[in-house]
């Protein structure tokens, strides 16, 4: 149901309530505010997160609101809803907080109920994130890994902008490994995926990595 309908139907249960004395699904139209409510707060806090990175000035807002769309989402007993905020509130304390250490209980448990949940893509999301937790804790193996399966789980969806974004982690990652060659590889798919899928953010995140690289 869109969310027009939702408020369309809680008005119903309202009146049915007040003017036919029946309040017997008030429970149920109060549920599917709490489910518009969640989406909101998720879309909200999603926008929140994009200024961030292009400002890189902090809103705590953001936290606030992956937070009251987690606690609504389990709630309802939405896991699918439930691992997409969680994985938001892991990504606010990893990249505006700079906290992976608080990022990474919460990202475990996003992984759980995504993939309980059948949700490819956030656990795609998931993964990266992790993959981002192990990079900078020197494992760079298990941070292989994660990009690796994320990257499976993106191009099964089709989501391409997402693989190419996997592929420049994975060169930084094959340069650490001395696989120059690779690195180079990832970057030229990386390139052409973008330039394919109109991903200009990528494709300058490719440009930089070639420069960081000494790949130009």
């Amino acid at each position: 149901m869109t969310v027009d309908g939702r408020i369309a139907e809680a008005e119903l249960h309202y009146e049915r309530a007040v003017f036919g004395g029946d309040s017997s699904t008030l429970g149920p139209a109060e549920r599917g505010l709490d489910g518009v409510e969640a989406d909101l707060a998720l879309a909200r806090g999603k926008l929140l997160h994009a200024r961030f990175l292009d400002e890189r000035v902090e809103d705590a807002r953001e936290s606030e609101l992956f937070a009251r769309a987690a606690e609504l989402f389990a709630r309802l007993g939405d896991e699918r809803g439930e691992a997409e905020a969680l994985f938001w509130i892991g990504t606010f304390h990893q990249v505006v907080r700079d906290d992976n250490e608080t990022a990474l209980p919460t990202f475990r448990r996003a992984r759980e109920l995504a993939a309980r949940a059948g949700d490819r893509l956030t656990l795609s999301y998931v993964l990266r994130h992790l993959g981002f937790v192990d990079h900078m804790a020197g494992q760079l193996d298990a941070a292989r890994a994660h990009f690796e399966e994320s990257t499976r789980l993106r191009r099964e969806l089709g989501f391409l902008p997402g693989v190419a974004a996997n592929l420049i982690g994975l060169a930084f990652l094959a340069a650490q490994q001395e696989r120059p060659e690779d690195a180079a590889a990832l970057l030229a798919e990386a390139a052409e995926i973008a330039e394919k899928s109109e991903a200009h953010g990528v494709l300058r995140g490719v440009a930089d990595a070639r420069a960081k690289l000494g790949l130009a």
